[in-house]
């Protein structure tokens, strides 16, 4: 099928609802879905982001540049999964409390002001990993049209390739709450000390980093072919890191890879 018929397919999805409100962080997922909707539906399709404290302040920044990009009504709420004691005791399926409480609040827009549909950027490939929030918006009634229309990554990265958006090869960014290990209090000083880690190396053209913290030991994961890059900035990140209040500043020879918190899991 080609990236064509796939997209016809999507807006297809959602002229038979007639308006949608779109969960919508501003990666390739949720915008290849902002797109179509708003080709679909026009003013009737609603971009919503959450600003929190597990979203950084550059993931807001490319939001809101995306949304204005595609040309989607876009509105940015404030919520603070913080305040929900079953997220910030960083349960391993903490991520189910923080979904349903991002559902609860696009459910009530939907209902407020009359849109048909909730949606999000979910696709098949995110059905393989560890995602206890997709179970939290399905039973909220949250609907995944990408996972409906069996459309994975490489599909949705064709669309977004053909709508020429601009995120079409943005490396996937999960929320600052994945850097902490499961178990380990979240709190909003260690996020904000994560998200000024992580900036650091973006300013220096990285294009992908997570720097897991480990107590005072941060991990740093960046792709393998930036790793000499991060070796020649050695003395430079390791006054950073230590500055930011880390001990211990260590780089993952493994490289970045998904979910790498989760591998205490598949452990058990």
């Amino acid at each position: 099928m080609h990236a064509e018929e796939k997209l016809a397919r999507l807006e297809e999805w959602f002229s038979r609802h007639g308006s949608a409100v779109i969960a919508f962080s501003g990666g390739v997922d949720s915008s290849v879905v902002a797109a179509a909707a708003k080709r679909a539906l026009g003013d009737r399709a609603l971009a919503v982001t959450a600003d929190s404290s597990t979203l950084s302040k550059r993931e807001l920044s490319i939001a809101r540049q995306v949304a204005r990009e595609i040309g989607i009504r876009h509105r940015v709420i404030k919520e603070d999964e913080l305040e929900d004691e079953r997220f910030a005791a960083n349960p391993e399926n903490r991520c189910y409390y923080c979904r349903a409480k991002l559902a609860g609040a696009l459910k009530e827009i939907a209902e407020r002001e009359g849109y048909a549909v909730v949606v999000d950027g979910a696709h098949v490939g995110d059905t393989r990993e560890h995602r206890p929030g997709l179970k939290a918006l399905k039973e909220h009634g949250v609907r995944s049209p990408l996972l409906e229309l069996g459309f994975d990554k490489q599909d949705v990265r064709e669309i977004a390739a053909l709508l020429g958006l601009s995120v079409k090869d943005k490396p996937a960014m999960a929320c600052l709450a994945s850097r902490i290990p499961y178990g380990e209090r979240i709190t909003r000083e260690k996020l904000e000390r994560v998200e000024k880690a992580e900036s650091f190396f973006f300013e220096r053209g990285f294009t992908t980093v997570r720097v897991r913290v480990h107590g005072d030991i941060a991990r740093v994961e960046l792709l393998r072919e930036e790793i000499p890059l991060a070796v020649q900035l050695r003395e430079e990140i390791v006054a950073h890191l230590k500055a930011l209040g880390f001990t211990y500043v260590t780089l993952d020879l493994e490289g970045y890879r998904s979910g790498s918190m989760d591998e205490v899991l598949r452990k058990k």
